[in-house]
């Protein structure tokens, strides 16, 4: 059996961007496991570094920075596609986001991915499962990050059920602990706060039902440890341990006494929040054993990344489903991807688009270039685009979204040039290219049918896209005719020619 990319790949890496640490795992691919060779973390409180006008500090920025600086070392010289580095809550959060993305993708030399909340808690499961033997029946996990918690139910590798909530240890020390002082008043604050989160998703999640719970996070593995230290469990959190813990905590007063097992001195100031945080989940789903996964977001980020090379790729479930959904006319969409990719291979070369995300991107556009049409036939193109860039679509980071909406808000009538030009010049470019190679595609099948078209030459120049006819045709093909001279004036107010002869 020939090799997939990844597997031919002697190394691959995914590096997570959390709000309170930044972790990396290089792994060695063999075949569909991972055998991981080298793991980093270090504790960065990007979080923390969100003013209330959620902009990250400099400060904040730097001490990230620095620590993928230390990261770059060991991913240099790996190809593209070999290392995967996702983005979580605090680059959510934070406006001044792109900036402390392209800082980082110059000293990484591959792209940061900003993800969902449930993309996250996707991938997070996709971790604990892998980590995991199999067990029979559901699976709950919960993963408490320094911006998020993460939430899902799941059956063997499949998620069925993905929430993430807007609380986390790293913000919860902001908001209830700052100065390090722990009182019963500031605990009972934290935990109502995260009492209040959990009422908008309890119900679901009690509704499906588990038969097992797992926590995945550095908080619950801390909590473990320090109840293991005392022998009140064997390493699990349990509902009678948080009650002592939270007890000691009390008596201790401070952050800075937290000298007990399994609290590293780095951990001490965020663990009262934490613990908060973790009891107000134990009461809200009434909890009485927590286990504990190594596998987290990193290790769901590898798997994700081998599964696409071997075409398991989350994202192709993703877009049948999103067409099943909105009722898109398959056979319509597949004609217009053929003749999409058929155009791109003829000008890939001239046009700077020969990389396969390109080919994705416009693959995917014109899959589902049409699920507007089932909120309404006006204005479609704009109501499609809202749907792909507000969904949750499994697999895909919120850039590959935003490029994939404005591709279908694109597709016909004026392209929007401004919001093109919210990406880089290059990217910008790029996306204007791929949008005009799927207008055209759509133009050869504006008559619905399984009509045979006739083969045409592309050809494309900076500016410029050249299509050559067989002779006569488009003579005896009138509104095609029509068609394309009309997109030549749509075209023109994006500083763009096309010829047809």
């Amino acid at each position: 059996m020939p090799k997939t990319q990844a597997e031919s790949f002697p190394l691959i890496a995914a590096i997570d961007l959390g709000s309170n640490s930044f972790h990396m795992v290089l792994a060695k691919p063999d075949r569909t496991e991972i055998r991981p060779l080298e793991r980093l973390g270090e504790k960065v409180q990007l979080g923390a570094g969100l003013d209330d006008q959620h902009q990250l500090s400099e400060e904040a920025m730097q001490r990230g920075l620095d620590c993928l600086r230390r990261f770059a070392q060991l991913i240099n010289g790996m190809p593209k596609g070999a290392v995967r580095i996702v983005a979580t809550n605090a680059l959510r959060e934070a406006r001044n986001r792109n900036e402390f993305i392209r800082r980082a993708n110059e000293i990484l030399g591959h792209p940061v991915e900003l993800i969902s909340g449930r993309e996250e808690a996707r991938l997070i499961y996709l971790g604990v499962s892998h980590t995991l033997p199999a067990a029979a029946g559901k699976r709950l996990v919960v993963d408490i990050g320094g911006g998020s918690t993460e939430f899902i139910i799941g059956e063997n590798f499949e998620p069925l059920l993905r929430e993430s909530l807007q609380m986390g240890s790293v913000s919860y020390t902001r908001n209830h602990f700052a100065d390090g002082k722990i009182t019963p008043a500031r605990y009972a604050q934290a935990y109502t706060a995260a009492r209040l989160e959990l009422m908008s998703i309890e119900n679901a999640l009690q509704r499906l039902g588990w038969q097992e719970a797992v926590g995945s996070s550095g908080t619950i593995r801390a909590v473990g440890l320090a109840i293991q230290g005392d022998g009140h469990s064997n390493g699990e959190v349990t509902a009678e341990g948080i009650a002592w813990l939270k007890r000691k905590l009390f008596k201790l007063g401070d952050v800075d006494k937290l000298d007990m097992d399994g609290i590293k001195a780095d951990r001490r100031a965020i663990f009262p929040a934490g613990l908060a945080i973790l009891e107000a989940v134990f009461d809200a789903l009434q909890l009485q054993t927590m286990t504990y996964s190594d596998g987290a977001l990193r290790e769901g980020v590898l798997y994700d990344l081998l599964g696409r090379h071997h075409h398991e790729d989350v994202r192709e479930r993703t877009l049948v489903s999103l067409m099943e959904r909105y009722r898109v006319d398959v056979e319509q969409a597949a004609r217009v991807e053929a003749k999409a990719l058929s155009a791109l291979e003829q000008v890939a070369a001239a046009w700077g688009l020969e990389d396969e995300s390109h080919r994705e991107l416009l693959s995917w556009a014109a899959r589902v270039h049409e699920i507007g049409l089932d909120i309404a036939h006006y204005h479609y193109h704009k109501h499609g685009a809202y749907l792909i860039e507000h969904s949750d679509l499994a697999g895909f980071s919120r850039k590959d979204q935003q490029m994939l909406a404005l591709l279908v808000r694109g597709h016909r009538r004026n392209i929007p040039r401004d919001k093109f030009g919210e990406f880089s010049s290059d990217d910008g470019d790029k996306l204007v290219r791929l949008c005009i190679l799927l207008r055209v595609a759509i133009l050869f099948h504006h008559i619905r049918g399984t009509q045979e078209m006739p083969n045409v030459q592309f050809r494309a120049s900076e500016r410029a896209l050249e299509l050559i006819f067989p002779a006569g045709w488009l003579n005896a093909n009138p509104l095609t005719q029509a068609d394309f001279a009309q997109e030549a004036e749509w075209l023109a107010r994006v500083g763009y020619g096309i010829q047809v002869r």
